[in-house]
């Protein structure tokens, strides 16, 4: 599913315009960078959490010459998702079909 198919699913589910999905996309999704950018936790209880981890420098190597390189340090997102959303993914029609 990408975006658009995503707005017009909201849509349908909400009942509301196309245009009002996607300002309320939008602002879901500038809601949850905007937290996190500020280096807070984002939950959504049964669905997901988000945050910022900090990776420290270290060292690498590079898969096709062997050769060790720095990677930098840097602040990454971490995604959880929630027990109900894991739960529900994890069902055996789609484990049959992941197979």
């Amino acid at each position: 599913m990408n975006k658009t198919e995503l707005i017009n699913a909201i849509s349908n589910q909400a009942g509301l315009t196309k245009e009002s999905a996607k300002a309320a996309l939008e602002a879901t999704i500038g809601s949850i960078q905007g937290a996190v950018e500020k280096g807070e936790k984002v939950s959504i209880p049964g669905f997901a959490t988000w945050s910022a981890t900090y990776r420290p420098a270290r060292e690498g190597r590079n898969p096709s010459t062997g050769k060790t390189i720095k990677i930098e340090d840097r602040v990454a997102v971490k995604f959880k998702a929630g027990k109900t959303f894991a739960d529900a993914v994890n069902n055996p029609a789609l484990k049959k079909q992941m197979k």
